[in-house]
Protein backbone atom coordinates (compact mmCIF):
# COMPACT_ATOMS: atom_id res chain seq x y z
CA UNK A 1 0.00 0.00 0.00
CA UNK A 2 0.91 3.25 -0.74
CA UNK A 3 0.91 6.15 2.11
CA UNK A 4 2.51 9.46 2.53
CA UNK A 5 4.84 8.43 -0.24
CA UNK A 6 5.72 4.97 0.92
CA UNK A 7 5.25 2.08 0.44
CA UNK A 8 3.43 -0.21 3.77
CA UNK A 9 2.70 -3.53 3.88
CA UNK A 10 -0.93 -4.42 5.22
CA UNK A 11 -2.85 -7.69 5.26
CA UNK A 12 -6.40 -8.11 4.13
CA UNK A 13 -8.61 -10.09 6.82
CA UNK A 14 -11.93 -11.90 5.79
CA UNK A 15 -14.36 -12.84 8.13
CA UNK A 16 -16.69 -16.28 6.82
CA UNK A 17 -19.42 -17.64 8.28
CA UNK A 18 -22.20 -20.69 8.06
CA UNK A 19 -25.75 -19.53 8.63
CA UNK A 20 -28.43 -21.28 10.05
CA UNK A 21 -29.24 -22.88 6.68
CA UNK A 22 -26.21 -24.20 6.58
CA UNK A 23 -25.21 -21.70 3.49
CA UNK A 24 -21.57 -20.07 3.46
CA UNK A 25 -20.86 -16.37 3.12
CA UNK A 26 -18.34 -13.31 3.58
CA UNK A 27 -19.20 -11.39 6.65
CA UNK A 28 -16.51 -9.01 5.98
CA UNK A 29 -13.35 -7.75 4.76
CA UNK A 30 -10.51 -5.43 6.77
CA UNK A 31 -7.32 -4.19 6.18
CA UNK A 32 -4.78 -3.72 8.94
CA UNK A 33 -1.34 -3.25 9.56
CA UNK A 34 -1.08 -4.90 13.11
CA UNK A 35 -2.83 -8.16 14.69
CA UNK A 36 -4.07 -6.96 18.15
CA UNK A 37 -6.58 -7.30 20.72
CA UNK A 38 -8.04 -3.89 20.13
CA UNK A 39 -7.78 -4.57 15.95
CA UNK A 40 -9.95 -7.94 16.20
CA UNK A 41 -12.35 -5.85 19.08
CA UNK A 42 -12.97 -3.61 16.29
CA UNK A 43 -13.37 -6.12 13.46
CA UNK A 44 -16.28 -7.85 15.78
CA UNK A 45 -17.81 -4.89 16.86
CA UNK A 46 -18.19 -4.04 13.24
CA UNK A 47 -19.79 -7.24 12.67
CA UNK A 48 -22.26 -7.08 15.12
CA UNK A 49 -23.66 -3.29 14.66
CA UNK A 50 -24.07 -4.87 11.22
CA UNK A 51 -26.45 -7.41 12.04
CA UNK A 52 -24.57 -10.17 13.04
CA UNK A 53 -26.74 -11.25 16.72
CA UNK A 54 -24.79 -14.71 18.10
CA UNK A 55 -21.70 -16.98 16.99
CA UNK A 56 -22.03 -20.16 17.97
CA UNK A 57 -18.43 -21.74 17.47
CA UNK A 58 -15.80 -19.48 16.18
CA UNK A 59 -12.68 -21.24 14.67
CA UNK A 60 -9.80 -19.02 13.84
CA UNK A 61 -6.25 -19.37 13.46
CA UNK A 62 -4.90 -18.87 16.39
CA UNK A 63 -3.94 -14.59 15.55
CA UNK A 64 -2.91 -12.88 19.06
CA UNK A 65 -5.91 -10.84 20.75
CA UNK A 66 -8.44 -12.47 18.67
CA UNK A 67 -9.98 -15.11 21.56
CA UNK A 68 -9.81 -12.25 23.64
CA UNK A 69 -11.95 -10.09 21.59
CA UNK A 70 -14.35 -12.61 20.91
CA UNK A 71 -14.78 -12.82 24.41
CA UNK A 72 -15.55 -9.47 25.07
CA UNK A 73 -18.29 -8.66 22.22
CA UNK A 74 -19.49 -12.98 22.14
CA UNK A 75 -19.02 -13.72 25.15
CA UNK A 76 -21.09 -16.77 24.93
CA UNK A 77 -19.20 -18.56 21.26
CA UNK A 78 -16.88 -21.78 21.68
CA UNK A 79 -13.15 -20.73 20.26
CA UNK A 80 -11.79 -23.66 18.39
CA UNK A 81 -8.20 -22.72 17.35
CA UNK A 82 -7.45 -24.30 13.86
CA UNK A 83 -6.03 -27.70 14.02
CA UNK A 84 -3.96 -27.58 10.97
CA UNK A 85 -2.17 -24.66 11.98
CA UNK A 86 -1.32 -25.80 15.20
CA UNK A 87 0.25 -28.50 13.34
CA UNK A 88 1.99 -26.23 11.01
CA UNK A 89 3.56 -24.09 13.50
CA UNK A 90 4.38 -27.03 15.59
CA UNK A 91 6.66 -28.51 12.97
CA UNK A 92 8.22 -25.21 12.47
CA UNK A 93 10.41 -25.93 15.77
CA UNK A 94 10.86 -29.89 15.18
CA UNK A 95 14.24 -30.81 14.01
CA UNK A 96 13.21 -32.40 10.34
CA UNK A 97 14.79 -35.76 11.13
CA UNK A 98 12.01 -36.27 13.92
CA UNK A 99 9.14 -34.44 12.06
CA UNK A 100 7.82 -37.98 10.69
CA UNK A 101 7.97 -39.78 13.56
CA UNK A 102 6.57 -36.67 15.90
CA UNK A 103 4.37 -36.33 13.45
CA UNK A 104 2.53 -39.63 13.82
CA UNK A 105 2.37 -39.39 17.69
CA UNK A 106 0.81 -36.09 17.45
CA UNK A 107 -1.99 -37.59 15.01
CA UNK A 108 -2.89 -40.05 18.21
CA UNK A 109 -3.71 -36.56 19.83
CA UNK A 110 -5.85 -34.59 17.46
CA UNK A 111 -7.40 -37.87 15.47
CA UNK A 112 -8.04 -39.04 19.16
CA UNK A 113 -12.05 -40.18 19.01
CA UNK A 114 -12.74 -38.24 22.85
CA UNK A 115 -11.08 -35.56 24.71
CA UNK A 116 -9.91 -38.06 27.17
CA UNK A 117 -8.02 -40.58 24.76
CA UNK A 118 -6.53 -37.36 23.27
CA UNK A 119 -4.77 -36.31 26.46
CA UNK A 120 -4.10 -39.63 26.99
CA UNK A 121 -1.94 -39.53 23.64
CA UNK A 122 -0.57 -35.96 24.66
CA UNK A 123 0.71 -37.48 27.81
CA UNK A 124 2.45 -39.89 25.68
CA UNK A 125 3.70 -36.96 23.50
CA UNK A 126 5.08 -34.94 26.51
CA UNK A 127 7.02 -38.36 27.93
CA UNK A 128 8.69 -38.92 24.48
CA UNK A 129 9.72 -35.41 23.08
CA UNK A 130 8.93 -32.79 25.61
CA UNK A 131 12.76 -32.67 26.97
CA UNK A 132 13.44 -32.41 23.09
CA UNK A 133 10.76 -29.81 22.41
CA UNK A 134 9.56 -28.45 25.20
CA UNK A 135 7.75 -24.97 23.35
CA UNK A 136 6.16 -27.19 20.50
CA UNK A 137 4.62 -29.59 23.72
CA UNK A 138 3.72 -26.41 26.16
CA UNK A 139 1.89 -24.39 23.61
CA UNK A 140 -0.23 -27.93 22.97
CA UNK A 141 -1.46 -28.00 26.90
CA UNK A 142 -0.89 -24.16 27.24
CA UNK A 143 -3.88 -23.72 24.33
CA UNK A 144 -5.76 -26.82 25.16
CA UNK A 145 -9.32 -25.16 26.52
CA UNK A 146 -9.25 -23.94 22.74
CA UNK A 147 -7.57 -26.96 20.59
CA UNK A 148 -10.05 -29.11 22.00
CA UNK A 149 -13.33 -27.67 21.30
CA UNK A 150 -14.42 -30.20 18.46
CA UNK A 151 -14.27 -33.44 20.63
CA UNK A 152 -17.72 -32.21 22.39
CA UNK A 153 -19.30 -33.17 19.01
CA UNK A 154 -19.90 -35.74 16.29
CA UNK A 155 -17.94 -35.74 13.21
CA UNK A 156 -20.15 -33.82 11.17
CA UNK A 157 -19.78 -30.75 13.04
CA UNK A 158 -16.11 -31.76 13.72
CA UNK A 159 -15.25 -31.62 9.82
CA UNK A 160 -16.42 -28.10 9.94
CA UNK A 161 -14.58 -26.42 12.81
CA UNK A 162 -11.67 -27.93 13.34
CA UNK A 163 -9.86 -26.39 10.08
CA UNK A 164 -10.52 -22.70 8.74
CA UNK A 165 -10.40 -24.21 5.34
CA UNK A 166 -13.60 -22.01 4.46
CA UNK A 167 -11.15 -19.29 5.23
CA UNK A 168 -8.36 -20.45 3.29
CA UNK A 169 -10.20 -21.70 -0.03
CA UNK A 170 -11.71 -17.96 0.08
CA UNK A 171 -8.23 -16.57 0.26
CA UNK A 172 -6.59 -18.64 -2.81
CA UNK A 173 -9.34 -17.32 -4.44
CA UNK A 174 -8.74 -13.56 -3.69
CA UNK A 175 -4.97 -13.90 -4.31
CA UNK A 176 -5.58 -14.18 -8.36
CA UNK A 177 -7.00 -11.17 -8.63
CA UNK A 178 -4.08 -9.32 -6.58
CA UNK A 179 -0.85 -11.26 -7.14
CA UNK A 180 -0.32 -8.95 -10.00
CA UNK A 181 -0.82 -5.93 -8.61
CA UNK A 182 2.16 -4.71 -6.42
CA UNK A 183 1.14 -1.68 -5.05
CA UNK A 184 -2.45 -0.29 -4.14
CA UNK A 185 -2.62 3.25 -3.72
CA UNK A 186 -5.14 3.54 -1.43
CA UNK A 187 -6.95 0.95 1.00
CA UNK A 188 -10.06 1.53 -0.59
CA UNK A 189 -8.37 0.32 -4.09
CA UNK A 190 -7.93 -2.92 -2.44
CA UNK A 191 -11.44 -3.08 -1.00
CA UNK A 192 -13.38 -2.39 -3.88
CA UNK A 193 -11.34 -5.10 -5.69
CA UNK A 194 -11.78 -7.97 -2.67
CA UNK A 195 -15.38 -6.64 -2.92
CA UNK A 196 -15.77 -7.79 -6.33
CA UNK A 197 -13.53 -11.15 -6.33
CA UNK A 198 -15.98 -11.68 -3.12
CA UNK A 199 -19.09 -11.44 -5.05
CA UNK A 200 -18.36 -13.71 -8.35
CA UNK A 201 -16.62 -16.28 -5.34
CA UNK A 202 -20.12 -16.28 -3.21
CA UNK A 203 -22.31 -16.57 -6.05
CA UNK A 204 -21.42 -19.89 -6.33
CA UNK A 205 -21.88 -20.74 -2.49
CA UNK A 206 -25.68 -22.52 -2.77
CA UNK A 207 -25.60 -25.20 -1.78
CA UNK A 208 -25.54 -26.05 2.04
CA UNK A 209 -23.13 -28.14 4.12
CA UNK A 210 -23.23 -31.73 3.70
CA UNK A 211 -25.09 -33.45 6.48
CA UNK A 212 -26.56 -30.08 7.23
CA UNK A 213 -29.66 -31.28 8.86
CA UNK A 214 -28.12 -33.38 10.95
CA UNK A 215 -25.63 -30.94 12.14
CA UNK A 216 -28.44 -28.02 12.79
CA UNK A 217 -29.96 -30.21 15.05
CA UNK A 218 -26.97 -31.31 17.29
CA UNK A 219 -26.05 -27.59 17.01
CA UNK A 220 -29.44 -27.03 18.62
CA UNK A 221 -29.41 -29.56 21.22
CA UNK A 222 -26.34 -28.34 22.06
CA UNK A 223 -27.41 -24.37 22.28
CA UNK A 224 -30.77 -25.26 23.11
CA UNK A 225 -32.42 -22.23 22.99
CA UNK A 226 -29.93 -20.19 20.82
CA UNK A 227 -30.65 -22.05 17.51
CA UNK A 228 -34.67 -21.84 16.49
CA UNK A 229 -35.24 -24.72 14.15
CA UNK A 230 -38.71 -23.22 12.96
CA UNK A 231 -40.15 -26.82 13.71
CA UNK A 232 -43.77 -26.11 15.11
Amino acid sequence: MRVDGKIVCKAAYTCSGIDKNGLKDVLGIYIGENESSTFWLSVLTDLQNRGIKDVLIACIDGLKGFPEAIANIFPKTEVQICIVHQIRNSLKYVGSKHQKEFLKDLKLVYQASTEEQALKSLDVLSERWGEKYPVVVNSWRNNWSTLSSYFKYSQPIRKIIYTTNIVENLHRQLRKVTKNRAVFPTDDSLLKLLYLAVKGVTTKWTTPKWNWGQVIAQLSTHFEARVDLDIL
